[in-house]
């Protein structure tokens, strides 16, 4: 069974969350608490409806008429019923709204209860059959004001309630059904709009849930990708250097000690990374770990230097003005290089040479690792996509400096060339370039 992971259900709640109360502050109180307590909104319907037939149940018991005002009794209590049985509750006060008009023909507000019915159908259906409803539950009351006036229940009605000819005329029958139309419409059409707003509610807290998991997800990659550059850099130097240093010990207690020392200061280095690219630990001062990205100037130094202590044979160009002025920007152009050279230090062979250069030129930045190391057929790949080896690794890598370039409309391409292996990566800054004067080209020769 699949189960969703618990950062993409915090990320969708919390977004819900926020929106649900965004949504509730802009109800106000009343309608907020009415919201919250649907009984106590059935109850105000039920009141409305029948403070509104009041006078004609009043009007109907003096009369004598009480199955009519019985009639209207049982409307007010059905109204309880109009979120659990919407369309039954139309169909019900449709045929009583005709038995009371027939029992008790000049009632007031009788057709009242539609209003609140057709209301309650068209917030929870559809369009059209909300439409539909409307017309059904509208045609026979409208129709029986029509046949009153003009068909041949106008003498019945005249014998049977003594209604004066004269006053009992078409005008006042065909607008007494408009009306009655009319406010059905009005009801139809309110529910229609709120049902809409409810609709697009959901559709932005959708949305906005969709958001905060694409974020998350986002940042689940950034992270991946972080501690991907900082771990396999780290370990793989590390290894370098211990392997390294347990060679010279014999020899060189004074080279061992310079190898050992750049190992605990590459392992401080990866810690100090990783606080930062969690953001969630905390030093051993229990202040918070930095968040800021690294620099890429002396950090780019430093890395330059670690690698030639590893044993890299690395030269390194600069060309044009310096780098951006741009945290980001330079972080880019920091993993990339510590990417490329971390694949050469695991997988490079017989190294006599490791070209590194930068170009920047208006607003393009050109990075390029160079090594002629053949390798070792076979190898196991790195996690780059085995520029060394015999074949093809995860390439998590290469794509993550292609997602790094991407960013910046770069692209990266890698490949052999002659006995070793390129990596040739382009960048465009928006940029005016740079923030320092152009400088002349310039190389840091590696230590043999």
């Amino acid at each position: 069974m699949n189960q969703e992971g618990p950062g993409k259900d915090a990320a969708a709640g919390q977004a819900d969350a926020s929106f649900a109360e965004l949504t509730a502050r802009r109800r106000g109180l009343i309608r907020r608490y009415l919201y919250q307590h649907p009984r106590i909104m059935d109850a105000l319907v039920a009141s409305s409806y029948a403070l509104l037939v009041a006078p004609t149940v009043v009007d109907a018991v003096l009369s004598g008429t009480w199955l009519a005002a019985a009639l209207l009794v049982a409307v007010a209590g059905a109204m309880f019923l109009r979120r659990s049985h919407p369309v039954g509750l139309v169909a019900f006060v449709a045929v009583v709204e005709v038995a009371v008009t027939l029992l008790h023909p000049w009632g007031s507000n009788a057709s009242a209860g539609l209003w609140f019915s057709l209301y309650a159908v068209a917030v929870v259906h559809t369009r059209r059959f909300a439409l539909i409803t409307m017309a059904v539950a509208t045609a026979p009351l409208a129709l029986l004001y029509l046949l009153a006036a003009v068909g041949p229940m106008e003498n019945s009605f005249v014998q049977d309630h003594g209604v004066n000819p004269g006053d009992f005329h078409l005008l006042t029958s065909i607008a007494t059904g408009a009306t009655i139309a009319l406010s059905n419409v009005i009801a139809t059409g309110i529910g229609i709009g709120v049902k809409q707003r409810r609709e697009h509610e959901q559709e932005v807290a959708a949305w906005a849930a969709r958001t905060a998991q694409l974020a998350s997800v986002n940042e689940r990659n950034r992270i991946a990708r972080e501690m991907h550059d900082v771990v396999a850099h780290s370990l793989t130097v590390m290894v370098s250097l211990s392997d390294g240093a347990a060679v010279v010990v014999r020899k060189s207690p004074e080279r061992a000690g310079e190898v050992l020392g750049e190992l605990s200061r590459t392992g401080r280095t990866a810690l100090a990374d990783m606080r930062r690219v969690l953001g969630v630990l905390r030093d051993d001062a229990g202040a918070a770990a930095p968040r800021l990205p690294l620099a890429a100037g002396d950090s780019l130094a430093k890395l330059l230097e670690g690698f030639r202590t590893a044993g890299l044979p690395l030269h390194y160009l600069h060309s044009g003005p310096a780098l951006p002025d741009d945290a980001a920007f330079q972080l880019t152009v920091y993993r990339i290089v510590q990417e490329s050279l971390t694949n050469v230090l695991r997988y490079g062979r017989s190294l006599a040479r490791v070209d590194v250069s930068i170009t920047v030129s208006g607003g393009m930045v050109t990075i390029e690792v160079l090594d002629d190391g053949a390798g070792v057929p076979g190898q196991a790949p790195d996690d780059g996509g085995g520029p060394h080896g015999g074949s093809y690794g995860t390439g998590q890598g290469l794509a993550g400096m292609a997602e790094r370039a991407r960013i910046y409309a770069g692209t990266v391409e890698a490949g052999r060339t002659g006995r070793g292996w390129r990596v040739l990566a382009v960048l465009s800054w928006p940029g005016d370039g740079s923030t320092e004067t152009p400088t002349h080209p310039y190389e840091l020769q590696g230590k043999a």
